[in-house]
C-alpha cells in the first residue's frame, strides 16, 4: 500500500471520540510509521457517540471523498420511545416525557413506513451543519437558538430488529443516502407515533460496498500496519 500515493481504507470509529480526533490519532501513526507527513481525510462524519465504519482516504485519493458521500449507508440504532433530549440522543440527559401506553408494535411498524423513500428532514441543531460561517452544534453550546432548513433525503429501507414494548425500546436498521441523520429520524418518528424517542446507540455498519467486517480495529491500527505490505517513502 502507499498511503503517501493515496488509500482508500477504512477503520472502526470508537464510541466517545470524534470523527476528526479518530483521523488524527491515525494520521500521527501512519506518518510516524512512515516518518513522512500523510494527507488524510474521511468520508462521511459520525458523531462521538456513534460508532463504526469511518472511511479514509490518504494522499491523491482524498479527491474522491466527495463521491464516497454519496454512497448508501446502513445504520443499527437503538431507540428510547416516551421522551426526547435536546441532542436527539444520549449526549443530553431527558428534557421532555410523553405518553406510550397506546404504542404498539402494530403502531410502530406502519410508522416506520412514513419514513422510507424521499422525505424531507430538518437537521438537529446538535449538528456540524454551518450556519453564517459557524457550526450550529457550537451556537447552541453557546446558548444561541438555531434554526435549520429542511432537507431532502432519501431513506432505502427502515427495519424493525427487535422491541421491547415493555421498556418501550426498539432496535432498527436504516439503509440511507447522504446527508441523512439517524438522531433526527428518531425524533420525527417519535412525534409521527405521538410520543417521543431520542437514540441510545448508533451503528454505521456499512458505507457502499464496505463493510464492519472490511475495518481495520481502531485500537489495533499501529499492529496492522505491521502486518501489510506498504511503499515506504
Amino acid at each position: 500500500m502507499d498511503f503517501i500515493k493515496g488509500e482508500i481504507f477504512a477503520v472502526d470509529k470508537p464510541y466517545g471520540m470524534s470523527s476528526f480526533g479518530a483521523l488524527a490519532h491515525i494520521r500521527y501513526l501512519l506518518s510516524h510509521y512512515l516518518k513522512h507527513k500523510v494527507k488524510i481525510g474521511h468520508a462521511g462524519t459520525l458523531d462521538p457517540l456513534a460508532t463504526g465504519v469511518l472511511i479514509l482516504c490518504t494522499g491523491g485519493a482524498t479527491k474522491k471523498i466527495e463521491s464516497l458521500q454519496y454512497h448508501t449507508k446502513e445504520y443499527i440504532a437503538g431507540l428510547q420511545l416516551g421522551a426526547t433530549t435536546a441532542s436527539y440522543d444520549c449526549e443530553h440527559t431527558v428534557n421532555h416525557t410523553f405518553p406510550t401506553r397506546h404504542i404498539t408494535r402494530e403502531l410502530i411498524l406502519e410508522t416506520l413506513k412514513q419514513f422510507v423513500g424521499d422525505i424531507e428532514q430538518v437537521p438537529p441543531t446538535y449538528s456540524a451543519v454551518k450556519v453564517a460561517g459557524e457550526r450550529s452544534y457550537a451556537l447552541r453550546r453557546a446558548g444561541e437558538d438555531v434554526k435549520l432548513k429542511p432537507k431532502n433525503i432519501h431513506i432505502e429501507s427502515i427495519d424493525l430488529l427487535s422491541i421491547d414494548l415493555q421498556k418501550k425500546t426498539l432496535m432498527i436498521k436504516v439503509v440511507c443516502g447522504k446527508g441523512t441523520y439517524i438522531r433526527a429520524l428518531a425524533r420525527d418518528f417519535g412525534k409521527a407515533l405521538g410520543s417521543g424517542a431520542f437514540l441510545t446507540s448508533l451503528r454505521r455498519t456499512k458505507v457502499g460496498d464496505i463493510t464492519i467486517d472490511n475495518c481495520v480495529s481502531f485500537d489495533h491500527f499501529q499492529d496492522w500496519l505491521h502486518t501489510i505490505n506498504i511503499e515506504e517513502k
